[in-house]
């Protein structure tokens, strides 16, 4: 699925003296002198440079071979490779987390990167960098995810971690050009589901295990753009923002029912259509602005490592750890012209509770879901449960039909309730309720996200037997996408319209008034785990985390606000119209201004518990 980026307004400004802000190094050339000249100055002869999947390896290596020669050290390099058991083993090793279903996998939530290590080939690289520690004109670099691992750590003389966030990964993985454990050169069969339920886990357990011993911490993003920081400026930083609300880089990908309202809002080079517009979410990155020539842009997640609990309060700390367990998502709607709501809709589909992706899945939160709707056109819609009189017997009998022949359901319509929205509707979506935006609406999706790699769980059940998008040839022409029958039937409720009607349609009640600003709550299901609010103002508003709730919060109508600390208002974050902020558990009262006059309303999600 090709990711599109947008940093318009995203950057995460914080202020830190001189001497922290000036210890960022950016630029390549400039970041490999410094390395180079660092292992000069303490003559340090075994270096670790280890990191996420995906760094540049192949244009890092070279320059920091010649920056050594000028500093009169020769280099030798020896690939993280050299010291994992050989690709069959590792795969056997993983087999468990992969599974035979060929769309979702089970969570390796303990392994760690030393069970893919071979110690005999470890004791050997520890012989050899320990007689080369004497050598004073040379000097031995270890590359590659894992070779801080196992009992090397304690060995090296400086230790750099070279950090990438999950897009630019994803495309390289995508094209075929990752280099796993254990391998030396590109994996063509690499696939997402042994990155999301395998490799993301060990990797940030390792990363998050060597954040503490590392020497210098690197941006890896773009090789043009490298960046350099001693692990104390890193952890500042990270202090720093996580203690003030949190603006992630939004993301887009086209997919079969994308439409076309971006064009009007943001300039996407690239994006022929809008299916996918993520807001917040566990993998999305984060932009720290240290100073307007020095951005700073890595995993959201890195901030978990010291300050989870100030960020997502105790209850998520201690039930979900590691986990940023919100996604907020705006899918687009806009049509130009009328479509038939095969073309505008998105798959029919449902999603399992924490229940089930515990026992399945090996993960800690299920998905459940919110439809609120910020933009209605003409023929505004939702497909919501299903028509008081549809037979499910036979839905299911078509649904299967329909898949097995590559043949579409005439009468699909016919099973599926659908119902006209217009602005401020919210749809709850408890597990297994059979859904889909129907188009002709922007929607903002409100949800829990249960997979801490960015994952999702939506268990199709009908997409019209629709092409899909082809990023490459920029066409409707891909294969249309898998279903997951078995998953979708055996968690569907059935909800019928008169069900929906009564409890997924939910409605707001003022719970707290002013003469500055109203404060309303949607109604409820028990099932559903979180909280949906708004805020409407003109001047300000004041509000609280109580000193426990995450809260995501966007801007549905207005064009700008600041939300800023009552305590110190330093702590603050602009957020712009249709972007979010993740306000963290530990921020407590705060108000928000608007910034440009005329009405502004907010939208929030929390969890209940805190």
């Amino acid at each position: 699925m090709p990711i599109y980026e947008n940093r318009k307004n995203a950057e995460n400004v914080i202020r830190l003296d001189h001497k922290t802000t000036d210890s960022i190094i950016t630029g390549f050339d400039a970041v490999i002198k410094f390395m180079a000249q660092t292992v000069h100055a303490q003559a340090a002869r075994i270096i670790a440079c280890d990191g996420w999947y995906g760094v540049d390896w192949e244009r890092t290596l070279p320059a920091l071979t010649q920056a050594l020669a000028a500093q009169k050290i020769n280099a030798e390099f020896i690939a993280a490779a050299e010291i994992f058991h050989s690709p069959e083993k590792i795969a056997a090793a993983k087999q468990e987390w992969l599974t035979e279903d060929p769309a979702f996998g089970k969570v390796n939530a303990t392994g760690t990167i030393d069970e893919f290590i071979n110690e005999a080939a470890v004791a050997r690289l520890k012989t050899k960098l320990v007689a080369n520690k004497a050598n004073t004109g040379s000097a031995i670099v270890v590359y590659g995810p894992g070779v801080l691992a196992a009992d090397l750590s304690p060995i090296y003389d400086l230790r750099f971690y070279f950090d990438k966030t999950a897009d630019p990964m994803l495309w390289k993985m995508w094209n075929g050009e990752l280099i796993p454990f254990g391998a030396t050169r590109p994996r063509k069969d690499y696939g997402w589901k042994e990155y999301y339920y395998c490799d993301f886990y060990v990797l940030q357990r390792h990363k998050e295990q060597q954040l503490d011993t590392i020497d210098y911490y690197l941006e890896a993003i773009e090789p043009e753009n490298l960046k350099i920081m001693p692990r104390k400026t890193l952890e500042i930083m990270l202090e720093a923002v996580a203690a003030q609300p949190i603006k992630q880089v939004k993301t887009y990908s086209p997919g079969p029912w994308g439409a076309y309202r971006y064009r009007d809002l943001w300039d996407i080079p690239g994006l022929e259509n809008n299916a996918w517009n993520r807001l917040a979410g566990a993998d999305l990155s984060i932009l720290i602005q240290v100073a307007p020539d020095k951005i700073i842009n890595m995993p959201g997640t890195n901030l978990l490592k010291h300050h989870a609990e100030q960020f997502l309060g105790s209850y998520v700390h201690r039930e979900c750890p590691g986990l940023i367990p919100v996604e907020v998502w705006l899918d687009d709607g806009y049509f130009p012209t009328p479509q038939p709501a095969e073309r505008t809709s998105m798959p029919i589909h449902n999603h399992p509770g924490t229940g089930y992706v515990r026992k399945h899945f090996n993960e800690p939160l299920g998905r459940y879901e919110t439809y609120y709707i910020v933009e209605a056109y003409e023929g505004a819609n939702t497909w919501m449960g299903f028509n008081d009189d549809a037979n499910l017997e036979e839905w299911e009998e078509k649904c299967r039909w329909s898949w097995a022949n590559q043949q579409p359901i005439e009468n699909w319509k016919s099973y599926l309730a659908n119902w006209k929205t217009n602005v401020g509707d919210l749809f709850l979506i408890p597990e297994g309720t059979t859904h889909g935006h129907g188009g002709n609406q922007m929607v903002l999706e409100m949800d829990t996200c249960g997979n801490a790699a960015g994952g999702e769980y939506s268990f199709f059940g009908y997409d019209f037997m629709r092409a899909t998008w082809d990023d490459r040839k920029k066409s409707m022409t891909g294969k249309p996408m898998n279903m997951h029958l078995d998953r979708y039937f055996s968690i569907d409720k059935g909800y019928r319209a008169s069900w929906v009607k009564n409890n997924l349609r939910a409605r707001p009640e003022v719970v707290k008034w002013t003469r500055e600003a109203v404060f309303d709550r949607y109604s409820t299901l028990p099932q559903m785990p979180f909280e949906i609010e708004r805020i409407h103002f003109c001047h300000r508003a004041e509000h609280t985390t109580s000193g426990k709730f995450l809260q995501a919060m966007t801007l549905t109508v207005g064009d700008k606000v600041t939300i800023r600390s009552k305590a110190d208002p330093t702590r603050r974050a602009v957020i712009e119209k249709f972007q979010c902020a993740l306000i963290p558990a530990g921020f407590g009262d705060y108000e928000v201004i608007n910034e440009q006059g005329g009405q502004c309303t907010v939208v929030m999600w929390r969890l209940k518990k805190g």
